[in-house]
């Protein structure tokens, strides 16, 4: 890909959104990130590297998302591909364990945050001769449900539901719809809520010891891929049914994981 390539990532101060900036500018890409606090911004977009910009933006405010795009157009001349990253997970908790603020928070950042930027950048792309515009799901998507996951998994169970809208929507337009699922990606996010708590039990802490990868080896991954596709409705899946049963039966094999356990 062109160096000329302009991206621009919500969220990215932290996580997978950081990992995928890193690569991106290793690609020789020039890449805008946001988060709440412009200091914060500022800092993470520094230890990246030169070609990496951070501006303050709330994703659940959208006007600080269009001032987001005229920012990294003003800077970088336009804006290829738009990933909306930006994020919440908690802990697992039983719904009704769950306070009313954190349910705002999860479902405005997660849901909300990610509409406001597909609106915006389908918007900017359309009249500006297209780009490609991504939205980062997780666990739920794809209907899976597990204890304490109610929350989270229902904003990305919704988010899918918007691509599939929006490559509908886009179609015959310059403007193409992507979708992100980067599997188990082990990053401070995991870390710092401990998403294999008791509530998930002792089976889902050996999946995701099996089927976790690190940040350092998806975001490559998952960057070359972005920069490759040129479809409508491209999918970028790190762990698709197929290679998470092999890397279970593997598992198996070598005795991780003893037999009679179903998939949660």
């Amino acid at each position: 890909m062109s160096g000329m390539t302009a991206i621009v990532i919500t969220g990215g101060t932290r996580g997978i959104g950081q990992g995928l900036a890193r690569a991106f500018a290793a690609r020789g890409c020039r890449v805008v990130i946001c988060g709440r606090s412009e200091e914060r911004a500022r800092s993470a977009a520094g230890a990246l590297g030169p070609g990496v910009l951070g501006v303050r933006a709330d994703v659940t405010c959208r006007p600080d998302l269009e001032r987001l795009w005229e920012k990294a157009e003003k800077e970088f001349g336009r804006v290829d591909h738009w990933i909306n990253n930006a994020g919440v997970a908690l802990a697992p908790r039983l719904l009704w364990d769950v306070p009313e603020s954190d349910i705002r928070k999860v479902v405005e950042v997660n849901m909300i945050g990610a509409v406001n930027g597909s609106a915006v950048a389908a918007e900017r792309m359309l009249t500006r001769g297209g780009g490609f515009l991504w939205n980062m799901v997780g666990f739920g998507s794809n209907g899976r449900i597990s204890r304490g996951m109610a929350l989270y998994g229902s904003t990305k169970r919704a988010l899918a539901y918007v691509h599939d809208t929006l490559v509908l929507e886009t179609r015959g337009t310059p403007v193409r719809a992507g979708l992100l699922s980067p599997g188990m990606v082990v990053t401070e996010l995991v870390a710092d809520n401990d998403l294999r708590a008791d509530l998930r039990g002792r089976r889902q802490q050996l999946y995701y010891e099996v089927l976790s990868d690190p940040l350092d080896v998806v975001a490559p991954w998952m960057a070359e891929r972005i920069l490759s596709a040129r479809r409508n409705g491209a999918r970028v899946e790190r762990l698709t049914t197929p290679k998470a049963l092999g890397r279970l039966a593997g598992a198996l094999l070598r005795g991780r994981v003893r037999p009679g356990r179903k998939a949660p």
